[in-house]
């Protein structure tokens, strides 16, 4: 069940109705919106009446029963969507459409800074950059870590800009969390658990990206062990599926967009440049996310791709990305939202 607190529920009124939950023999899971509170209950609902109990209470909107096994990810425990604050005025989920953009990797700070203020002056809302990155080959630019948040933290002073970057373990979250606005969780540590519960412990917004071989189900599973934590700010990512297809380095699951909308009440942007793997296809792909209703993307940007430490393949030029922005704005306009 999904206990659902009037709007503007005080924190007795939340205590009173957690114990009475308790009482029937659930165990609560309080989860705080920006404008409501609900609470998970976990037990066997089976051949019980227990939500007519619980409707009765002065505090409580309604009571829902949930038959997906993601409970508080699932639409039903809000119909209207969440919106997820990533920084002063930047909201995903809501009207405007929020377009994060940056290098893959942090590589030296006139680098981030540089790109930073090109990716603002073309209309990004968020500056993406890794310090930490997960790479398939163990030789591979791993990134600058700690000194590379410091560089994209000060970047985002400079610019103005949330920063969006990856953290890879529960035991580096804090010292993200210390530098970032949004901490990204990356394709391969979807279902890292340990993680997942550790960030859902936190207050920071959650960028949660799909991982390439994890299930629409799977993958809300995997946010319902942040939502479960007491974290309600994340985002699904989605970045393209493993398929037989080679020509490009993933498989953009287009479709994914509107069934996630449909299933459930978090917002989805697109990360096109890790699901095509090369520049030339990410425009069009921004076009199409857009168009299957995505709240968002996220789109890697390098003045010099050819010399980047890692996925200079689908990083955009500047200029690109300018001109994509550009033309961004028919698609967002064209089904009724702003850029």
């Amino acid at each position: 069940m999904i206990v659902v607190l009037k709007e503007g529920a005080k924190d007795e009124d939340v205590e009173k109705v957690r114990k009475k939950i308790e009482e029937l023999g659930y165990e609560p899971h309080v989860l705080r919106g920006m404008f409501r509170t609900v609470i998970n209950c976990i037990g066997d609902e089976r051949g019980k009446s227990d939500n007519k109990i619980l409707e009765a209470m002065e505090p409580v909107d309604k009571v829902l029963m949930v038959l997906e096994p993601y409970r508080l990810a699932s639409k039903t425990t809000n119909p209207e969507g969440t919106k997820v604050p990533i920084g002063k005025g930047v909201v995903v989920g809501g009207e405007k459409v929020v377009v994060i953009a940056g290098p893959c990797s942090v590589e030296n700070e006139s680098q981030i800074i540089d790109v930073a203020q090109k990716v603002k002056e073309a209309g990004a809302h968020a500056l993406r950059g890794g310090a930490f990155k997960p790479r398939t080959a163990p030789y591979s630019f791993q990134g600058l870590g700690k000194k590379g948040l410091e560089m994209l933290a000060e970047a985002g002073r400079k610019t103005g800009l949330p920063i969006v970057t990856e953290v890879m373990s529960p035991e580096d979250v804090k010292t993200v969390a210390e530098y970032a606005d949004v901490l990204q969780v990356g394709a391969r540590n979807v279902q890292n658990f340990p993680l997942l519960k550790k960030l859902g412990k936190t207050n920071k917004p959650i960028l949660l990206k799909r991982g390439m071989m994890t299930t629409i189900e799977e993958f809300l599973l995997a946010a319902e062990y942040i939502l479960a934590e007491g974290n309600p700010n994340v985002i699904l990512c989605e970045r393209g599926i493993r398929t037989f297809e080679t020509a490009t380095r993933n498989t953009l699951d287009i479709s994914a967009i509107p069934v996630l909308k449909k299933k459930s009440h978090l917002p989805v942007i697109v990360d096109p440049s890790h699901a095509t793997g090369y520049w030339e296809y990410v425009p069009p792909m921004c076009y199409a996310a857009i168009a299957a209703g995505a709240d968002g993307l996220i789109v890697e940007v390098h003045t010099n791709p050819e010399e980047a430490l890692s996925d200079g393949t689908q990083s955009l030029k500047p200029e690109k990305f300018k001109n994509m922005m550009e033309n961004l704005s028919k698609f967002v306009k064209a089904v009724g939202r702003k850029l």
